[in-house]
């Protein structure tokens, strides 16, 4: 009889709870999560045979981070871009392979990833990244701790607090708390001008309030803040008028747009949709 397979947060609860008892009984730092002290034991939790026996720094051009099995007796390598930028890349990465290890390992004998792997949440053409993504987020970002340090309005300065606490970059904890909130957010990063990504909240897809940028090239709307090349930084937010963002929205709607730039990840706009708005397009009549 065949176990029932690990999802992702399954995987990344039952190190969670490990990792809690841990701190209660013996003092440990909780956060952030020691990843590769914990990839070197986990295999002893799950009763496996194949451990990690390698956590390397290296320098993998065009990849993040990759994991690799080494041959029979020998285990597996978990090997990270040591100059892929800062330590909470570093460790998101390590999070990201370590799932890997613990979800896919059976499917294949190595994995190489970029930083598109784990920065695109809503790629469905890439399953196994998706889920690696997930892991890592549950993992070095426990939802219940999470929502402790948010307040009903979040805004960059609160989710920079959260970046710290956990180790991780701004856009990890960023993404973090757009997948888990039921407000109506959509989290954008641009670079020149141009849309890179986004990733919209359950209840922001719902309402309409997505854009699909990457099929095809989107512009940044003139007049929203992101666009405003003297305004760096305005964490908590200015209202606009939501259809410079959703053209369909109805025309008194506001939605408030968040702010940080940074030479490192470029330009990341928060937007928050009113709960009771919907930017669907309006149904065509004959």
């Amino acid at each position: 009889m065949q176990s029932t397979p690990l999802t992702p947060e399954k995987a990344a609860f039952k190190l969670t709870n490990v990792l809690n008892v841990l701190s209660a009984t013996h003092g440990d730092k909780r956060f952030p999560v020691d990843v590769p002290r914990l990839a070197e034991g986990c295999h002893e939790l799950f009763q496996w045979s194949d451990p990690i026996t390698k956590v390397v720094g290296a320098d993998l051009p065009g990849f993040d981070g990759c994991l690799s099995f080494r041959g029979e007796g020998k285990g597996w390598a978990l090997i990270y871009n040591e100059t892929a930028g800062s330590a909470g890349r570093i460790r998101f990465t390590q999070a990201h392979e370590l799932g890997h290890y613990i979800l896919h390992r059976k499917t294949r004998t190595s994995f190489e990833c970029t930083s598109d792997d784990m920065d695109d949440w809503q790629a469905h053409d890439r399953a196994i990244e998706n889920e690696a993504d997930r892991f890592a987020a549950n993992l070095l970002m426990p939802l219940d701790d999470f929502r402790k340090q948010i307040s009903k309005s979040v805004d960059f300065d609160q989710i920079a607090v959260c970046a710290s606490r956990y180790g991780v970059s701004l856009t990890a904890a960023a993404l973090r708390w757009v997948d888990a909130t039921d407000a109506k957010l959509v989290l954008v990063s641009s670079v020149d001008g141009f849309i890179r990504w986004s990733f919209s909240s359950k209840s922001a897809r719902e309402s309409g309030a997505f854009l699909r940028a990457r099929k095809s090239v989107v512009e940044v709307p003139s007049g929203s803040l992101a666009a405003e090349i003297s305004v760096s930084r305005e964490p908590e937010g200015v209202p606009i008028d939501a259809r410079l963002w959703f053209p369909d929205a109805h025309a008194k709607t506001k939605v408030r747009e968040m702010k940080i730039a940074s030479e490192q990840f470029g330009i990341l706009s928060l937007i928050e949709l009113p709960r009771t708005e919907s930017v669907w397009a309006p149904w065509e009549t004959k």
